[in-house]
């Protein structure tokens, strides 16, 4: 809610807190409330429509075995000696700049996944706005990102479990939102690995155009409402920032 509402349809904090705990009464009380109503109306009206099959979640994975090679991450085969791929990443400047290779050994393994919930959403939302819905348009985009998003960190998850380190039974949505979690996910065009053309080496070895996604002249994913990531195991993983690389 806080991002459908908040980052997508621009309430305040306040608003979407109550639309959160079912306030009916008190968001009835504001025009900002009111107005926040009609737009959850909206959503669960649309939401019934893609729980119906007008919108699907799906992901595909891979664990790796992996090696840190100085700033390289070299994804293995099973045998650990035959390299499938490798990632350069950029590092921090200073005697102790910070890496993503560091947070793998030599004889390791990384996570690689994809997850979407995109699938026809453009062609449907293309639709409403034609026909003048244009709230319902932006609404069904807005809900297919945050649903991959979702699906991330769903999927984020199940791979730590199957790592060996679930999360505990207290740990809340706010943690997991604040990654207060064994290791850490890192996407393509974010800080620690700002260049996007890396992206074609993960689409080579996980091959997720199997699941109707691909990748843009630009390195975009295609569609939007996509989510990749290199999991890393490492307790110490952290999210840092390296200076920005080159667009593919």
């Amino acid at each position: 809610p806080v991002m459908i509402y908040g980052r997508h349809m621009g309430l305040k904090s306040s608003v979407v807190k109550d639309v959160e705990a079912g306030n009916r009464a008190e968001l009835e009380k504001s025009e900002a409330g009111r107005k926040a109503l009609q737009l959850k109306a909206a959503l669960d009206d649309l939401k019934a429509e893609c729980r119906e099959g007008a919108m699907k979640a799906r992901a595909v994975y891979q664990f790796f075995r992996a090696r840190g090679e100085g700033d390289d991450l070299v994804l293995c085969a099973d045998d650990g000696a035959r390299e499938l791929a490798r990632f350069t990443f950029p590092r921090q400047e200073g005697v102790d700049g910070l890496c993503l290779s560091d947070y793998v050994g030599k004889d390791d393994s990384v996570a690689l996944f994809v997850t979407t919930a995109g699938q026809g959403i453009r062609g449907r939302a293309e639709i409403y706005k034609k026909n003048g819905d244009f709230l319902k348009s932006h609404l069904l985009q807005a809900l297919a990102l945050e649903t991959a998003e979702a699906y991330a960190e769903l999927l984020h998850a199940k791979l730590r479990s199957q790592w060996g380190f679930p999360d505990e039974l207290s740990m809340t949505m706010v943690d997991r939102f604040k990654a207060n979690y064994h290791g850490k996910r890192y996407s393509f065009g974010y800080p620690a690995c700002p260049r996007l053309e890396d992206q074609q080496i993960l689409f080579r070895v996980l091959r997720p155009e199997e699941i109707g996604i691909e990748l843009t002249d630009g390195c975009m994913m295609d569609p939007e409402a996509s989510v990749s990531a290199v999991v890393f195991h490492h307790p110490d993983a952290s999210y840092f920032s390296v200076a920005g690389g080159a667009a593919c």
